[in-house]
C-alpha cells in the first residue's frame, strides 16, 4: 500500500516538472525563433559604418542607423527622467498612504492607462503637445513614452513595497525616525531589487515602440541633440526602411531590429545581473 503510494507520488511529481519544463519551452522558444531569425537577416548588414553613420540618400549604398541608436537612447532617457519619478513616487504612495477611496481610483486608473493602445497615447501626445509646439520633437516622444511607463512602475513599485515586512517600519518609528525618512531610507531601499525590475520592465515596453514616435518625435535624417525638434529613433528607422520598395533598406531594417532586440536584452541583463550581485541590494 505504501509503495503504491509512493509510486503516484513519483509520477504525479514527474508530471508536473515535465508541464513546467514545457511550458518554460514554449515561452522561450519563440524569443529564441525570433533571435535566429534576426541573426540570419540583419547580421550581415551590421557593421561599424552601420552603427555611427547618418542614412543614405535613396539610391546609394551605404549609410547606417548611427542617429538612430543615439536618439532612441536620447529620448528613452528623457522618458525615463518623466515617467520614473512619477512612477515610483505614485508607487510609494499606494503602498504607504493608500489606502482609502483615493489611493483605489489610482490604482484603477494604473490599471486602466497600462491597456491603453500605445497610438492612442501618441495621439493625445500629439494633441497636447506636438500641436500647441507647432512641430514635432523629441520632447513630445519622451512625454509619450514616459506616460506609457508610469502605470507599470507604479503597480510594481507598490508590490515590491508591500513585501517589505512591516516590522521594520515600526522599528524605524520607534526610533523617532520620520515616516517620509523611513520609507526612502528603509522601505524603498529595502525593496530596490524589485523596484528595479519594475523599472528595466517598463522601459523594456517602450523601448520598442512606434505608434507613439509617429505621432511625436517623427523621426530625423540626422543628428539631433534639440529636445524641440524631430528626432530619429530605431523603431521609426526600422518602420520606414521596413516599408519602402528598396531592398537595401530593408536589409538596414533587418539590422536595425537586431540591434533593437540585442540592446533591450543587453540592458535588461546588465541591470539583473547587478541587482543579483547585491549592488542594489537594500542591506548594503
Amino acid at each position: 500500500m505504501a509503495s503504491s503510494h509512493n509510486l503516484r507520488r513519483r509520477i504525479s511529481n514527474g508530471l508536473a516538472t515535465a508541464l513546467c519544463v514545457a511550458a518554460v519551452i514554449i515561452v522561450v522558444a519563440p524569443l529564441c525563433a525570433i533571435f535566429v531569425y534576426l541573426l540570419a537577416k540583419g547580421a550581415g548588414s551590421i557593421s561599424l559604418t552601420f552603427l555611427t553613420h547618418t542614412p543614405k540618400p535613396v539610391g546609394e549604398t551605404g549609410g547606417g542607423f548611427g542617429n538612430a541608436i543615439v536618439g532612441s537612447a536620447y529620448i528613452l532617457g528623457l522618458a525615463s527622467l518623466i515617467g520614473v519619478p512619477l512612477g515610483v513616487g505614485a508607487g510609494i504612495y499606494l503602498s504607504e498612504y493608500g489606502r482609502g477611496m483615493f489611493g483605489n481610483l489610482i490604482r484603477f486608473t494604473a490599471d486602466v492607462l497600462n491597456g491603453v493602445p500605445s497610438i492612442v497615447i501618441g495621439i493625445v501626445a500629439y494633441g497636447l503637445i506636438v500641436l500647441k509646439q507647432g512641430h514635432f520633437s523629441a520632447l513630445a516622444g519622451a512625454a509619450a513614452l514616459g506616460i506609457m511607463m508610469v502605470p507599470t512602475i507604479t503597480r510594481a513599485t507598490e508590490e515590491m513595497l508591500l513585501l517589505v515586512p512591516h516590522a521594520l517600519r515600526e522599528a524605524a518609528l520607534g526610533l523617532g525616525i520620520p515616516q517620509w525618512r523611513s520609507t526612502l531610507s528603509i522601505t524603498l531601499r529595502t525593496a530596490l531589487p524589485g523596484v528595479v525590475t519594475g523599472l528595466m520592465l517598463a522601459f523594456a515596453r517602450v523601448a520598442g515602440e512606434t505608434a507613439p514616435l509617429l505621432f511625436t518625435a517623427f523621426g530625423n535624417q540626422y543628428w539631433n541633440f534639440k529636445v524641440n525638434q524631430p528626432t530619429a529613433a530605431l523603431p521609426l528607422q526600422i518602420f520606414v526602411y521596413a516599408i519602402s520598395p528598396y531592398d537595401e533598406w530593408h536589409r538596414q531594417a533587418w539590422a536595425g531590429a537586431l540591434i533593437l532586440i540585442v540592446l533591450i536584452v543587453v540592458s535588461v541583463a546588465l541591470v539583473r545581473y547587478v541587482t543579483s550581485r547585491g549592488v542594489l541590494r537594500g542591506n548594503h
